[in-house]
């Protein structure tokens, strides 16, 4: 497997050679690549970084080598040990601390591992900043500290009560109303953190969880990525426990989807659409997305008089035109919730209680709710690439062939039709050209991705 390093991190395959897969050495390397950059932010006497992991199972080990490398270039550690990717972006700014590391693939297998690197705000390092501890880490321009200058390490695990203070606390969570309706709701942790952070929310919420998959073991019970194909045990679940509704996460608990109580997906994509459809009814205002995400949020915008606007793909990319347009909501359509008023990242705990509050709110099921909100339909397929493919080259022959129609190449090559769209980019975290579509009927979707990527096949010779 290919050792991936890009602007958002390093993320590998555990095991193997050294550059070519995520091993002790690439960690150690890339660790002390971001404690130089790091103290090159702020001339200062002591530094801090807050670290956390998801369950998988060659965390602690990953972990134990980041957290000891910054403790040689003389830098403090706050370890939250077993945490998830949204708690570690609030312990930043609550510390004071100089940055964080989060140790996860996110919905990659169990033999994926990787560093995502946030600065002193808790947010998503940018392009220029990535592309600089890269370099840092190629030259081998670190240094570190002499013995009486080691930093220290300080256990803390008290930070997913309290990033579950933070969300309770926010004004739009009706918790009153939340109480007094009742829930039960089936929670698929996928043997991971959000087996623990999640089950504590709902509980705090007054609503009964039934938990499937929430010891966090790291032994992923199936495909970890939050999709229709791989949930069939959480659909079994939510029928059988005559549950409201049924919810998801992938490992790491950034992503969020939820399944009505006939066991049907309420679909990724739809997460964003409803929290926002919630928080703009309370506060109206702009929203943003991806460019490979729903249609249906810019028409549930509109329809409260906000304006919508899609971004590139990434969370530094949406996070970015979220500030510079003074959204209220935004995120990306695999269920990646951000809400600014609590903080600038993904985040699955804040879309559990928005979720909840508009429920509460509607009094309706989760499949009634599903049918108020325009009704699109998304292939998500992929392509695997070798090193003989040109991507580059292959997307701009796509992008020559439909000069014709509407387009968008900010981001690969994303091609408006009057009823549908597609979008081709390279993955940022895996080996594969994805391809993206939506229609008015699944049928149209699917059948508009399988041309394009027979078209890609004819264009690359494959």
């Amino acid at each position: 497997m290919t050792l991936i390093k890009s602007i958002s991190g390093i993320r590998g395959t555990i095991g193997g050679v050294v550059e070519d897969n995520l091993t002790p050495i690439d960690a150690v390397k890339f660790a002390a690549a971001y404690g130089t950059w790091l103290k090159q932010q702020r001339n200062k006497e002591n530094y801090s970084v807050v670290v956390g992991r998801d369950a998988r199972i060659s965390g602690e080990m990953i972990q134990s080598l980041v957290m000891n490398t910054l403790v040689g270039m003389g830098i403090d550690v706050i370890d939250l040990g077993l945490s998830t990717t949204p708690t570690v972006e609030v312990a930043v700014p609550m510390e004071h601390a100089d940055g964080g590391i989060i140790l996860t693939a996110s919905h990659n297998p169990k033999q994926w591992n990787a560093l995502k690197l946030l600065n002193h705000k808790g947010e998503f390092l940018n392009g220029v900043e990535g592309k600089k501890i890269l370099e840092i880490a190629e030259s081998n321009s670190m240094t570190f500290a002499e013995v009486d200058d080691l930093g220290k390490i300080t256990k803390n695990d008290a930070y997913i009560d309290l990033h579950i203070d933070e969300v309770l606390d926010l004004p739009l969570v009706n918790t009153d109303a939340i109480k007094a309706a009742n829930f039960k709701v089936v929670v698929d942790g996928v043997n991971s953190t959000g087996g623990i952070a999640i089950p504590l929310l709902l509980e705090r919420l007054g609503v009964e969880a039934v938990k499937l998959y929430c010891d966090p073991t790291g032994h992923f019970p199936h495909n970890p990525e939050p999709l229709k194909e791989h949930l069939g045990d959480l659909a079994e679940a939510v029928v059988k426990a005559h549950a409201d509704f049924g919810i998801v996460v992938d490992p790491d608990v950034d992503r969020l989807a939820f399944m009505d109580e006939k066991g049907d997906m309420f679909g990724e994509e739809y997460t964003l659409v409803a929290c926002a459809d919630y928080v703009l009814s309370q506060n109206p205002g702009n929203t943003v997305s991806n460019m490979s995400s729903t249609r249906a949020l810019r028409d549930v915008t509109e329809k409260h008089g906000g304006s919508y606007e899609a971004s590139a793909v990434g969370e530094v990319n949406v996070v970015e035109m979220m500030k510079k347009n003074n959204v209220v909501i935004g995120g990306e359509g695999n269920g990646g919730i951000i809400y600014p008023e609590l903080h600038y990242g993904r985040d699955a705990l804040v879309g559990v209680a928005l979720f909840l509050s508009l429920l509460a709110e509607k009094k309706m099921s989760v499949s009634a709710l599903r049918a108020t909100y325009p009704n699109y339909f998304m292939s998500k397929k992929k392509i695997e690439l070798t090193p003989q493919l040109d991507v580059d080259a292959i997307l701009k022959t796509m992008e020559s062939n439909y000069s014709h129609e509407q387009l968008t190449t900010i981001d690969g090559v994303k091609i408006d039709f009057a009823d549908s769209w597609v979008h081709l980019r390279k993955s940022n975290t895996e080996p594969i050209i994805r391809i993206y579509t939506e229609a008015p009927s699944q049928d149209t979707a699917d059948s508009l991705a399988d041309r394009f990527i027979a078209e890609i096949k004819a264009v690359a010779n494959i």
